[in-house]
Formats: structure tokens, C-alpha cells, sequence
């Protein structure tokens, strides 16, 4: 195996300069407004479309993608693109329906959101959770898996690694969101670029051991040499239909999984709620672009690693402790046959996007901690600059948190050939259709009650629990004519996470409009949001960038059906 070579740290010094020079200037620039809370934690008004759309991008592609998307190329192919291409029409949604709502409502907060529609008690639960999950789901994996592959790249031990990763990210995150926005731009330019240039040479490595030379051809043969990677839909037996049942990441959970995080989702909303309505529509329709682009750097290495290891290459680099082949070793072991210069790209790439991501969530955190939880619950009173203070206390523990979690539990969740991507979406998928059926209900059906939230916030994460253990108590074979279980190695029929979810909201959404319809005849009262039908209508111009994402996505679907 390679290790990075002097060219490839002086590459990736380059790289760390420019971001921590870039980031230092900006916080200097308008040092005086980070003693504002709104201007930390928001930078209100500050961001343009294109540093919204770039740091959404650069928050939402991290470790996960980066490496556990990659892994779950190798294993299933890319199928795993349904999250970022149906991800790219989420974005669409979200700016033309959910982002309105939030500005016109001057929300800037999730929980500040429940307690305006809701009340103080489903805005608190809420509040706790999203920190627990955060903080224990996904800083915790983005830590690890990003340790893992930074590990396997330089060499260095991977306990190294993780405290690298989180004193780049606390430094970052300590200028404040406009800090954080405005050098996600240049993370941005480095993941894309160092992406790209890892898929070019692995599709050129895959075709010159073809004989061949070019990236189209290395394309081709990926395509007919593992065939079975280039479909987006799985049949009922296929094994990895568990992870993406069929038409469900078309009409199913996958919409759930999508509408809840790039909407209902402190950590990625919180770009947009400090703009203008124009401002963030368009930066949330840039962002959606780019995920068209994201399988290109994230899948297809994973499946070109595939080709390459039946082909010998990565015959130990990609076993784990106990010899069996971890696929979240995949896309560090392809940067390592990158030559040198090209290595250290990949690897700032790599870091970019661990470092944006880490730095997004960090951030979001100590907004839920501060603005919905110290200042609502513990000190009213507290001054900005206490405010800003705090926010940056918070941020410093939630990553040393994450630190400790990453080092007790990181290798049992997410190592031994575990899907690192597939775990995240799974554990997140717990409390997101509670979430998400609090939400839209929230926003277009002003009858709604608190308590109708308060029994999707707890009964959506309890019916996901029992759904998840019910095969060990019940036989669920039934299920299976309707393509909703399947027998897993041990013969029990389990149901896919995705499918839980779709259950899960609907039957959130289902009690949530009993209790209403009952508190309604009591005579209990709801708070409705200002909604205007006019907020709704986007521009022409936004409609046809719209169209013409929407139409590359459903021609990729039906050549790769």
C-alpha cells in the first residue's frame, strides 16, 4: 500500500491554509457581529445563493457519503444513488414549499418552529432529541468512518485521526456560521475536484487492465463487468432489497427519509433561514444541481473498486480484524493507488468534506442547545455576547462527546464490513416520520393540535421501535406477497427500514388527525402559521431549472431502471 508522499502533504497543506486563511478573514471582517446570536448562528443576511447552496453540499457530503456511499457502491451498486438524485428533488420541494413557510414565519430554529405552531413542551422533547441524535448518530459516524479512511490513507492510527478531525472542525466552527458558510464554498471546490479526479484515474485504471485507455471506456466495461451494480430498482430477490425495497425509494420511506432531513432539519435549513426568500430558493436549486454530480464522485469509485478487487487489487487493504472484506475500506484503499500530488487532492477532498460537515452539525447543535434550550428554559435574560459564548462551549463538548462515542462504539457500529451509510440512515429513520408527520401537518393544516404533535414526536419513535423487534415476536411472512418482508440469513422475515418508516408516518399522520378531530369537538385551540398561497409560486426561471433537473433524473431512472 502507498502512503502519502511529501507532494501530497505539501498539496494538502495548501489546501488547509487557504481554508483556515479564507475563514479567519471572514470572522475579522465583521468581528463586531459575532457579539449578535442571530449573526453567529445564522449569518443572517450574509450569505449569498451560491454559499448557501455550496455549504449545503459540503455539510450533506461528508464521511457517510464519501466513505459509507462509496462502501455501499462496492457491495450494491449504484442503487445507493436514489439518496442523492432523489435528494435533488427533495431540494426543490423544500424551496418552493417549506421555505416560505419558515421565512414568512420568521422561524430560524426547528424547535422555535414547534413552539410557535405547537407549544414549549413538543419544542423541548424535540430539542433533546435532535441534540441526542446529533451528537450519538451522526457527528459520532462522521468522526469515525472519516477517521477510518483518513487512517487508511496516511497510516496514521486512527485514534489520531479522529482528534485531527475534530480540532479542524471545532476551529472552523468557532468563527460562526458565516465562518462555516463561506468556507464550505472552498471545501466545496475541493471535494468536486479531488472527487473527480479519484473517479477519472480509477475508470482509467479500470480500463487500462481492459487493454483499453479513456474514462468512457472504463465506464463501458464497469457497465459490463458488473452489470448487476448498474440497476436502481431491486427485485424482491435480490439481496440487498433490505436496504432499498423496490419502488419504495420512488413512492415510498425514501421520501420520508429526504423531505425530513433537507426540511424539517436544523443542521441543513439552517443555511437557508438567514436569507431572503429569492436568496435561498436559488441556493437550495444550486445545491440541487450538484447532487446530480455526487454519485459521479461517490458511487462509481465504489463500484470501480468492485471491478478492481475481483481483479485482485485491495486483496488485504479491504479485510477487517477478522478477514472479511469491509467495504468501508473501499474508497480509501482506490486513493491509494492515486499517484503522488493526486493523493494529497483526494485526501483534502476527503478531509473537506468530513471537516463541513462536522463543522454543520457542531454548528447546529449549539444553536438547538442554545437559542431553544439555555435561552428558553435556563436564562431568558442571558446577553448576546453570553449567547455567542455558550454557542461555542457547546461546540467544543458536543465534538468532544462525539470523540469519546466515536472511540467506545465506532468500530462495533460501524466497522466488521458494516455498511457505515446504511446504519446512519436506519437510526436517523427512528425518529424521522414522527418528525416529518409533525411537520407537514404543521404546516398545511392549521387544525392541528399539540397534542396530536406530541403523540407523533412519541409515538412515532415507539412504533418504530416495536416495528423493528416485532419479527423476533411474530412471524411476518404474510407480508411478503406485498413485498414488505423479507427472510433475512436467519430465515426470520424482517421488515426493510425504509417500509418501517412509510408505516411509522402513516400511522403518526393517521392519530395525529384522531386526537385533533376529538380535541377539535372539546373545543381545544390550535396555533396556525401565516401562510400566503402567493409565497408559493417560484420564479419562471426556477421553474425551468426545476424541469430540466427533474427531467435528468427521471432519463437516469429509466437507462438504469
Amino acid at each position: 500500500m502507498q502512503q502519502l508522499q511529501s507532494f501530497d502533504y505539501i498539496v494538502f497543506l495548501v489546501y488547509f491554509v487557504i481554508v483556515a486563511s479564507y475563514g479567519y478573514w471572514i470572522y475579522n471582517r465583521k468581528k463586531k457581529a459575532q457579539l449578535d446570536s442571530k449573526d453567529f448562528f445564522l449569518a443572517e443576511g450574509s450569505l449569498t445563493w451560491w454559499a448557501i447552496g455550496a455549504s449545503l453540499i459540503a455539510s450533506n457530503i461528508s464521511a457517510e457519503q464519501m466513505i459509507g456511499m462509496s462502501g455501499s457502491g462496492f457491495k450494491m451498486g449504484l442503487a445507493i444513488s436514489t439518496y442523492e438524485w432523489m435528494a435533488a428533488v427533495t431540494l426543490i420541494i423544500v424551496a418552493v414549499f417549506f421555505i416560505p413557510v419558515y421565512l414568512k414565519n420568521k422561524i430560524y430554529t426547528m424547535p422555535q418552529f414547534l413552539n410557535q405552531r405547537y407549544n414549549g413542551t413538543v419544542a423541548m422533547i424535540m430539542a433533546v432529541f435532535w441534540l441526542l441524535l446529533y451528537i450519538v448518530v451522526n457527528l459520532m459516524s462522521i468522526l469515525y468512518l472519516g477517521a477510518l479512511a483518513i487512517s487508511g490513507i496516511t497510516g496514521f492510527d486512527i485514534y489520531l485521526c479522529i482528534f485531527l478531525l475534530a480540532i479542524f472542525s471545532i476551529l472552523i466552527t468557532l468563527g460562526g456560521m458565516k465562518v462555516i458558510g463561506y468556507t464550505d464554498v472552498i471545501q466545496v471546490f475541493f471535494l468536486v475536484l479531488g472527487g473527480l479526479v479519484a473517479t477519472y484515474i480509477a475508470l482509467n485504471l479500470v480500463s487500462k487492465e481492459a487493454g483499453q485507455e479513456g474514462i468512457l471506456n472504463g465506464f463501458s466495461i464497469l457497465t459490463k463487468e458488473a452489470n448487476d451494480h448498474f440497476h436502481m430498482i431491486f427485485k424482491r430477490n435480490d439481496p440487498n432489497y433490505m436496504d432499498l425495497p423496490g419502488l419504495t425509494v420512488l413512492i415510498g420511506g425514501m421520501w420520508i427519509t429526504n423531505l425530513n432531513y433537507w426540511g424539517c432539519n436544523q443542521y441543513i435549513t439552517q443555511r437557508a433561514l438567514g436569507a431572503d426568500l429569492p436568496t435561498a430558493r436559488t441556493g437550495l436549486l444550486f445545491a440541487a444541481g450538484l447532487k446530480l454530480l455526487m454519485p459521479v464522485i461517490v458511487v462509481l469509485p465504489g463500484i470501480a473498486a468492485y471491478v478492481l478487487h475481483s481483479k485482485g487489487y485491495f486483496a488485504t487493504e479491504m479485510l477487517d480484524s477478522k478477514g472479511i472484506i469491509d467495504v468501508n475500506k473501499a474508497y480509501p484503499s482506490l486513493l491509494n493507488l492515486l499517484p503522488n500530488g493526486m493523493k494529497g487532492l483526494a485526501f483534502a477532498a476527503l478531509t473537506a468534506a468530513i471537516v463541513a460537515s462536522l463543522a454543520g452539525k457542531a454548528n447546529s447543535i449549539a444553536t438547538i442547545f442554545t437559542l431553544d434550550i439555555y435561552k428558553k428554559a435556563i436564562n431568558p435574560g442571558a446577553s448576546e455576547k453570553k449567547l455567542v459564548n455558550l454557542g461555542r462551549i457547546a461546540v467544543v463538548v458536543s465534538v468532544f462527546l462525539a470523540v469519546i462515542l466515536s472511540l467506545l462504539i465506532g468500530e462495533k457500529l460501524m466497522g466488521e464490513g458494516k455498511q457505515g451509510f446504511q446504519y446512519i440512515q436506519e437510526y436517523t429513520g427512528f425518529v424521522s416520520p414522527g418528525i416529518f408527520a409533525m411537520f407537514i401537518l404543521g404546516f398545511f393544516w392549521k387544525r392541528t393540535t399539540s397534542n396530536a404533535a406530541l403523540f407523533a414526536t412519541i409515538g412515532g419513535f415507539i412504533f418504530s421501535l416495536v416495528l423493528k423487534v416485532l419479527p423476533q415476536l411474530m412471524d411476518l411472512s404474510f407480508l411478503s406477497a406485498l413485498g414488505f418482508s423479507k427472510a433475512n440469513a436467519e430465515g426470520v422475515y424482517e421488515i426493510p427500514f425504509l417500509d418501517r418508516m412509510g408505516f411509522v408516518f402513516i400511522l403518526c399522520v393517521v392519530g395525529m388527525s384522531i386526537i385533533t378531530n376529538i380535541e377539535q369537538r372539546r373545543g381545544v385551540k390550535s396555533n396556525g402559521l401565516e401562510i400566503d398561497s402567493s409565497m408559493f409560486k417560484p420564479s419562471a426561471a426556477f421553474t425551468a431549472i426545476s424541469l430540466l433537473i427533474m427531467g435528468v433524473i427521471a432519463a437516469l431512472y429509466t437507462i438504469y431502471w
